[in-house]
């Protein structure tokens, strides 16, 4: 406790020196002035030498309360409601002290009588209150108002927020300290009704979605009309109508943007468009960041694939949550040099390298494996597209199956604590050629962690997991971009069949759920499972999701673009299934996962295999 005390004190800086000053001074204004308008003439007079003696020892004991109560280390930008209480609980604290002197102390030994007295003490805790709190307050204001002007000054266009009071009040606190730039807001839209006829921070709820087209054309007039409408998290969700909204603002000409959340978007919150994908969510899952940060904070990580989207989302979320140095392994030179320059402007500081590399040269990986000695290995090379991999089968079984062999063996023999294959939902009793070689990538991991399990003697063995999710929007070769494209050269949409449907989820929510996935295989107590799959929710129908797609463009479909079925290609199937019939489930604990028992045939089985279809592909 002492130790982290005197820590704390030397990462103090000037500024924290200037605000102990400030305190020192508030507390003796505090208690000379509260003396002086309860005694006044001739009694202050015959007080004032004791209390002068007494007091350089409470002003330096104020200063340590003030900084246990942390008044020292606040930031006065962003002085709230805990500030205040903190306030409160210094003068109480203080105060307190003033009357246990006064009573036990002062009055019996050296001055026969109550010297501060019980009305003192009352003015003293209100002036503590004043002074402490009145020059933050003034601070504050005072950066409020200039951050109001700046906005105002750079001809930031009025804004509308759209989102409910929690949101639209983080959004406001966010102008008001300058870390949120260039938005002026003038009114609210809420889809609460709870929310409506009240004020936010000084702005007002104007109205539900349906009142967009009227505060638009009530504002017309006046001087700056609204130009911007702001979606902030809660506009996304259903009951909000996002969609009728957008199309809507868009329509009256608004510029639509949305606030990432913080920890999408880093220090400075900035605005972005409103991506088709933003409004094709389900609910997304809660993750718990802390429990990625532990795992991942320190670690050597080598991520195969860097350069496609889930590969290059992965190698963003291992360094935002602190790995100590990351080896991009990447077949395509543009890809590689793109997802480089990516993480260099995003992470200046950050230790990343990046090799040239086809998993399916074995004693590359294994070289660049152990010149590296990663602590985990995040493998997601393959190929992936169903019709390629059904035309060029044998391509597919030496990137997917020998090419994962490669990468879990030179992993293994590098000393790595774990392996994370990254798969699909189609290698569950799969019907494609695609889905049968992650089925086969998958079962070879299963087996030689088995395997590593059983040889383990006291030691935590090297896991090597797979895990499992549908399609991910806006990723590589994904129907949305597909889609989108289609209709931006005049359609017709392309669908493969009426019936189709698929599991969609967001790079981001995938890649940090494969990450938490490993953290529950890694953990102290380390389950009898290697295969994860993400809960990716209610499917989605192929065709409605083109429909959306259209209307979002502020088109109609059948009238402006037309979609066209073009009928099941080879490989495909309509329904996309989770579990095997054969691979029984098991909960994790964790929202968002669900763990497959392992179901394969022995690491000698499989090895037997690997030879014969060796043979049969050369």
């Amino acid at each position: 406790m002492i130790g982290s005390f005197w820590l704390g004190l030397r990462r103090l800086t000037w500024r924290n020196l200037l605000i102990a000053i400030h305190d020192a001074l508030a507390t003796t204004f505090a208690v000379m002035a509260s003396f002086y308008l309860r005694f006044q003439d001739h009694a202050f007079i015959e007080r004032l030498p004791l209390l002068l003696r007494i007091l350089p020892f409470f002003v330096l004991l104020s200063v340590v309360v003030c900084y246990v109560f942390k008044l020292t280390t606040t930031k006065w930008r962003f002085i709230s409601l805990p500030d205040f209480i903190n306030i409160a609980k210094t003068s109480t604290v203080l105060a307190l002290i003033l009357l246990v002197l006064d009573y036990i102390f002062i009055a019996p030994n050296a001055y026969g009588t109550f010297f501060f007295g019980k009305t003192t003490i009352v003015l003293y805790w209100f002036l503590q209150n004043l002074t402490l709190t009145g020059l933050r307050v003034a601070y504050r204001y005072f950066r409020y108002t200039r951050a109001l002007n700046e906005v105002r000054s750079n001809n930031a266009p009025p804004a509308l927020l759209f989102g409910r009071a929690a949101d639209v009040e983080v959004m406001l606190r966010g102008i008001e300290s300058g870390a949120v730039k260039n938005i002026w807001p003038v009114g609210v839209l809420s889809p609460s009704r709870a929310d409506r006829g009240q004020v936010i921070r000084g702005i007002p709820v104007l109205g539900a979605t349906d009142d967009l087209a009227d505060i638009v054309d009530d504002f017309s007039g006046r001087e700056r009309p609204i130009k911007r409408l702001v979606m902030l998290p809660s506009a996304f969700d259903s009951d909000a109508s996002p969609e009728a909204v957008l199309t809507r603002a868009r329509k009256l000409g608004l510029t639509v943007s949305r606030l990432p959340s913080l920890e999408d978007s880093g220090e400075t919150p900035r605005l972005a468009p409103v991506a088709v994908e933003d409004l094709l969510l389900r609910p997304s899952v809660k993750i718990d960041y802390r429990r990625l940060e532990s795992l991942v904070k320190g670690k050597s990580i080598v991520v195969t694939g860097g350069g496609g989207s889930i590969g290059a989302e992965i190698c963003d979320r291992v360094v935002t949550f602190g790995a100590s140095r990351l080896l991009i392994i990447e077949n395509a030179e543009p890809a590689l040099h793109a997802v480089i320059e990516s993480l260099s402007s995003k992470f200046p500081a950050a230790a990343v390298e990046g090799r040239i590399a086809d998993i399916r040269d074995r004693a590359r990986i294994f070289h660049l494996m152990s010149e590296f000695r990663p602590d985990i290995v995040f493998h997601a090379a393959a190929l992936k597209h169903v019709p390629i991999l059904e035309r060029d089968w044998s391509e597919g079984v030496k990137t997917n199956i020998f090419g994962t062999v490669n990468v879990a063996d030179a992993a293994e023999r590098a000393g790595a604590g774990a392996m994370v294959m990254i798969s699909t939902d189609k290698a569950i009793e799969p019907v494609s050629m695609l889905g049968l070689t992650k089925r086969f990538a998958e079962m070879y991991c299963q087996a030689l962690d088995r395997e590593f399990m059983a040889r383990a003697s006291g030691n935590s063995p090297m896991r090597l997991i797979s895990v499992r999710f549908g399609n991910v929007l806006a990723s590589n070769g994904s129907v949305v971009p597909k889609f989108k494209a289609q209709i931006e050269a005049g359609g017709p949409v392309t669908v493969t069949h009426p019936d189709m449907v698929r599991y969609f989820m967001t790079i981001r929510e995938a890649c940090d759920l494969v990450i938490t996935a490993a953290s529950h295989a890694l953990g102290p107590v380390r389950p009898d499972v290697s295969v994860y799959v993400l809960n990716m929710g209610q499917p989605m129908k192929i065709v409605d999701l083109a429909e959306r797609i259209i209307r979002l463009s502020d088109l109609q479909p059948g009238y402006d673009i037309e979609i066209v079925f073009t009928g099941l290609r080879p490989g495909e199937r309509l329904n996309e299934i989770l579990f095997a019939r054969q691979e029984p489930t098991m909960e994790t604990g964790i929202a968002g996962i669900v763990a497959a028992k392992p179901n394969e045939p022995p690491l000698e089985t499989l090895q037997d295999w690997l030879s014969t279809l060796e043979k049969a592909v050369s």
